[in-house]
């Protein structure tokens, strides 16, 4: 395992990352706090936000956290007003929060199930992206980092998510066009597999049953193979590359889709060796 190395870059910034009670958006909190910037985990689940706040809190990190529904605008200007009320600003938004629900054939979606995973993985972004703007332009900057997915093409058995992501790389390019005359940066994160923790909140209230089981088996071997890079990424690694985007070493990037799980054919797979 690398040796983690921590700047003073994020120092006297500071940030809202969404859906980061666990997962990526916990390794990108506390990269970024590690690196000197106040944080503000926003995320749905109470519980776990405050599981999170004390484990930054106990890394000397200075955090606080948001619980709310991100999928109201209400509640994604509550976020962006808790770092204002807190910390006295804000410099940096990584849209985290997202996840594909049910694993199956799109034919096997019901109209409910379709809606459940663009309330999941497309109202936050949007609703936080629409949120932030309004304080980036008073202040004169801003940088966001969307998480997509390597699942916006090729999305075997995710296709309701593959669409939302795809959604939020359209995002991303589009509102980096119009925010650029105003000093704010828009880039995205597309990771594929990633390796993290067992979930602290459940993506579905209800375990599977023996169809669902079935269809997630099948989900896993489609995917199980499909990076190029043959091991699945750890959360701390797409934490690396979220957090390079929201710093000044990426300050002439805008409009980025940066794929941290490539999709492509191996050549030893094909060959069964390399020349």
């Amino acid at each position: 395992m690398a040796q983690e190395y921590f700047s003073d870059r994020f120092a006297g910034k500071v940030a809202v990352v969404t859906g980061a009670a666990q997962g990526i958006g916990f390794e990108v909190a506390k990269r970024l706090g590690r690196e000197g910037a106040s944080v503000v985990v926003a995320d749905a689940a109470e519980g776990p936000t405050q599981e999170a706040v004390e484990a930054l809190k106990g890394m000397g990190i200075s955090v606080v956290g948001a619980v709310g529904d991100l999928t109201s605008l209400k509640n994604a200007q509550a976020a962006m007003k808790r770092a204002e009320d807190e910390f006295g600003g804000l410099d940096i938004l990584v849209n985290n929060v997202g996840g594909a629900i049910w694993m199956k054939p799109f034919w096997h979606f019901s109209e409910e199930e379709m809606r459940a995973e663009v309330d999941r993985s497309l109202w936050p972004t949007l609703m936080c992206c629409r949120a932030v703007v309004d304080q980036f332009r008073a202040r004169g900057s801003g940088v966001i980092v969307n998480v997509g997915s390597n699942a916006t093409t090729d999305g075997f058995y995710r296709i309701p998510y593959s669409a939302c992501k795809g959604a939020v790389v359209s995002l991303t390019r589009s509102l980096a066009v119009e925010l650029a005359g105003l000093n704010i940066r828009v880039n995205c994160v597309s990771p594929g597999g990633t390796m993290a923790p067992e979930r602290k909140t459940p993506r579905s209230a209800n375990p599977l049953d023996e169809q669902q089981q079935e269809w997630m088996e099948q989900f896993i071997k489609l995917v199980r193979d499909e990076e190029i890079i043959s091991e699945y990424a750890t959360a701390a690694e797409q934490a690396a590359v979220i957090t390079f985007l929201a710093s000044s070493e990426a300050g002439h990037l805008t409009g980025e889709v940066i794929e941290t799980g490539r999709r492509g054919r191996r050549m030893k797979d094909i060959l069964g060796m390399i020349p």
